[in-house]
């Protein structure tokens, strides 16, 4: 499995169809910085393909006010579950 770490908006950024279309079957996703503002349900359907395995950070979610707005497709893990995901995968792979 590869942890894929995302840091681009989706909304200002095209990296997350890059992203999305080097994903295996089990790989996971991380939303972090700017790349949480995929977590808003308005962004849902971008990751449908990979449902169940999209995470977002905890920390990153709270410092742009969306915390309590991230949608129900997304896993939130604080840095102790980062660290978790990172130590479940192969290899880790950053987008920017």
């Amino acid at each position: 499995m590869i942890l894929h770490l995302l840091n681009r908006s989706p909304a200002t950024s095209r990296v997350v169809d890059d992203a999305l279309a080097a994903m295996g079957p089990e790989d996971r996703l991380l939303l972090i910085e700017d790349g949480v503002i995929g977590s808003l349900p308005a962004q849902a359907g971008g990751y449908a393909s990979i449902a169940g395995r999209l995470f977002a950070l905890r920390e990153d979610l709270s410092a742009r006010g969306l915390l309590e707005r991230c949608g129900d497709h997304v896993n939130i893990v604080d840095v102790e579950g980062f660290v978790t995901l990172t130590e479940e995968a192969d290899k880790t792979v950053s987008w920017y």
